[in-house]
């Protein structure tokens, strides 16, 4: 078994960090917020993040960025898009040799428009501790709650080299928790982190009180979106019509514990985000890859009229039907682009 340090105590990251465990894997989780250290060490469970979820005992929680990672054999990289860079910076230097790095976060660096994989290599790489080819993305349909249910559920884990894409395989299985291999790293995590903007778009669609016929066009329409701006960065489009990319999509815009959809609901009904944000303590990824996604495909000159339209309520207080009726009067066009 592996010593395995989760840095992130997200919903997500607690979900994983508790499966681990009971593959009888040693498992630490670094948590910013002291109380969700306390719950876990004290009373196995994430009140915070993951309530009424009962943890393995074993399972240990930390403060301690450097302590957490020193020893760690696998670094499960589970911090939000926007923080992950500085959080994993702090950790670099304490890392000792080549341990396997995944990342399964889903979203986009907003700064530079980078891959959280090509962050997580840039920030190893510089510290010369682990290149590339120990990096890995786990990703594909997965609600928190119901892998921690043990519902069963089938990701995708890609790495440059399919020996280490196989590690994960190997690191993350259970008899609920299938995981496949790739080596489209680029492809696997576009899928999981712009598949989170066209949730946001379906939602407002519910929320405006439209039926079906809609969302059906909007995820339809927006796996052509994201397989479009995916192929010209040069990830397989093949890759979009699997787990990362169909798989997660369909579930995000439909399933009801999407955090992405709900946004998007109370969009659909005339909240502001300011509001809805203010609500939460837990992060929508798909409202800063919206701004992230439009800003990519502007540079690449790939057309993304749904994260366009996504970006345009979010940001600058465009009207929902006002976006749908933008989407539905376009130039007419062929469905295939090439």
């Amino acid at each position: 078994m592996s010593r395995i340090t989760v840095v992130g105590a997200g919903a997500w990251g607690t979900t994983l960090a508790d499966l681990l465990a009971r593959k009888d894997h040693t498992v630490t989780l670094w948590a910013r917020e002291p109380e969700v250290v306390d719950g876990v060490n004290r009373e196995h469970v994430n009140a915070m993040f993951l309530p009424d979820a009962a943890l393995d005992p074993r399972l240990v929680a930390t403060d301690d960025l450097p302590a957490a990672v020193r020893r760690a054999e696998v670094i499960v990289s589970a911090a939000p898009s926007h923080a992950l860079r500085a959080v994993m910076q702090s950790a670099a230097g304490c890392v000792s040799g080549r341990p396997l790095i995944v990342s399964v976060s889903k979203g986009l660096e907003p700064e530079r428009l980078q891959t959280l994989s090509r962050v997580l290599a840039e920030v190893f790489e510089r510290d010369g501790r682990a290149g590339p080819s120990r990096i890995a993305v786990l990703s594909g349909p997965s609600f928190a709650r119901e892998v921690y249910e043990r519902q069963p559920t089938a990701l995708v884990a890609a790495a440059a080299d399919h020996d280490v894409a196989r590690e994960v395989q190997q690191v993350f299985s259970t008899s609920t928790f299938r995981v496949y291999s790739h080596t489209d790293v680029l492809g696997v995590e576009l899928g999981g982190a712009l598949k989170n903007v066209i949730a946001i778009a379906t939602g407002i669609v519910e929320g405006l009180g439209l039926g079906y016929n809609p969302r059906a066009a909007l995820i339809t329409r927006g796996l052509a979106e994201l397989t479009r701006l995916g192929v010209a960065l040069g990830a397989d489009p093949l890759t979009f019509a699997g787990l990362a990319g169909m798989g997660d999509l369909v579930l995000t815009a439909t399933g009801p514990l999407s955090r992405n959809r709900s946004l998007g609901v109370e969009l659909g009904r005339g909240r502001r985000l300011e509001a809805i944000q203010a609500e939460r303590r837990t992060v929508a990824e798909g409202v800063q890859t919206a701004r992230s996604a439009t800003a990519l495909g502007e540079r690449e000159g790939v057309e993304l009229p749904i994260a366009r339209e996504v970006n345009e309520i979010l940001f600058r207080g465009k009207a929902p039907r006002a976006a749908v009726a933008e989407l539905m009067e376009r130039e007419l066009k062929r469905e295939q682009w090439r």
